[in-house]
């Protein structure tokens, strides 16, 4: 095991950090957490996950319980998303904003029985999400738990993830549809099952509480995976695979300073429930300004024309003007050519003109190409 920067002491460990050591994993600070870079290398674990299976130690997600009567109305009022429509065993991805419509986050929120959701914010932004849905609940008949410390998290990603998991489970994982999520258990663990992931590819998320349970169903997993190809991946790998399939990270893509609008995921924000929720009033011109590009910003694909790498915070150019900065940019090894995402006006006629980045002074080419740049095949 290798660290990569940073006093380990100080950081949050999940309940695998022995595993990642006896891997030989880079270990890194993310988000106050040590966790997992890479393994054997980070295009490696890219490529096992599109073309066969990949491990990631996840536990540094939030977990955050809201249960009681009025649990779903305070999800209604707190998030963008419809949340008293999803139904048991299902899940839906949405986001919480402030009241100017701006990100404070983007999550997943499953709900596992009639008054009882799981709410999963990013490891950045944990204490962030607890302290606005704590102070929202006022009023509500509504308990918010923060469970993040008690719960680990394993994601099986990758074509191979049903052939992998199911000797392991005792659940039908036909019958666990897309965004979906059930209790059952894996090699003899009670917990969580999810058909969610971060990659554009198939697979699972296991939710683990206790947490010392994970180290069972982390070595069960790599032992049955082994004929199929499974290799244990780091965050290195999950964010290249998340680029491919177009999907933004929050402080790069998503932020206090954008709105669902911006990032091309209005589709998220539904209006259409009863009553108000925060940042209703601000979203509402927010999606006027979005639908006549009158205002606000746009997130665009990028495909570089040859191999140098195109990073995030880079500017972008048109005709040798700066039009917008690069949020994410990294080699795609899947599509064998840099790729990025970058904001850009609204207004911004992207089908003219010639388009490249500055790398360091010197100009790349690049061609505005629809995202997401990978989807798997269905």
């Amino acid at each position: 095991m290798t660290s990569a920067g940073g006093d380990s002491a100080n950081l949050r460990e999940t309940a695998l950090r022995s595993a990642h050591e006896a891997l030989g994993a880079t270990l890194v600070d993310f988000a106050g957490w040590l966790m997992p870079l890479r393994y054997s290398g980070e295009k490696a674990e890219h490529t096992a996950v599109r073309e066969k299976a990949g491990l990631f130690d996840l536990s540094h997600m939030g977990e955050v319980r809201i249960t009681g009567p009025q649990a779903a109305d305070l999800l209604d009022y707190s998030m963008v998303g419809h949340l008293s429509k999803v139904s048991v065993g299902r899940a839906r991805y949405t986001m919480i904003t402030d009241a100017d419509g701006g990100v404070l986050d983007d999550l997943i929120v499953y709900r596992l029985a009639e008054d009882d959701y799981l709410v999963v914010p990013n490891a950045a932004n944990v204490g962030t999400v607890l302290a606005a849905l704590q102070e929202r609940a006022g009023g509500f008949d509504a308990v918010v738990d923060d469970r993040s410390g008690d719960t680990a998290l394993i994601a099986l990603q990758g074509p191979a993830a049903v052939e992998i998991l199911a000797p392991l489970t005792d659940a039908d994982l036909s019958e666990i549809k897309y965004y979906a999520g059930y209790r059952h258990t894996v090699a003899g663990q009670p917990v969580l099952l999810a058909r969610t992931g971060y990659t554009g590819e198939d697979g699972f998320e296991i939710f683990i509480e206790p947490a010392a349970g994970a180290p069972a169903v982390w070595d069960a997993l790599l032992k049955a995976g082994e004929p199929h190809g499974l290799v244990p991946a780091g965050l290195s790998a999950r964010d290249t695979l998340r680029l491919e399939a177009g999907m933004p990270l929050y402080g790069q893509e998503l932020s206090r300073d954008l709105t669902p609008f911006d990032a091309g995921l209005g589709r998220v924000v539904k209006f259409e429930k009863e009553g108000d929720f925060v940042g209703r009033a601000a979203l509402e011109r927010a999606a006027e300004r979005s639908a006549d590009r009158s205002g606000g910003r746009r997130l665009i694909g990028l495909a570089a024309r040859g191999r140098r790498p195109i990073r995030t915070g880079m500017p972008l150019l048109r005709d040798g003007e700066q039009v917008g900065t690069l949020s994410s940019g990294a080699p795609s090894p899947t599509l064998g050519r840099p790729i990025a995402m970058a904001y850009v006006d609204a207004g911004l006629d992207a089908s003219t003109g010639e388009f490249a980045v500055d790398v360091r002074g010197r100009t790349e080419p690049v061609d505005v190409v629809e995202l997401p740049f990978y989807k798997r095949e269905r």
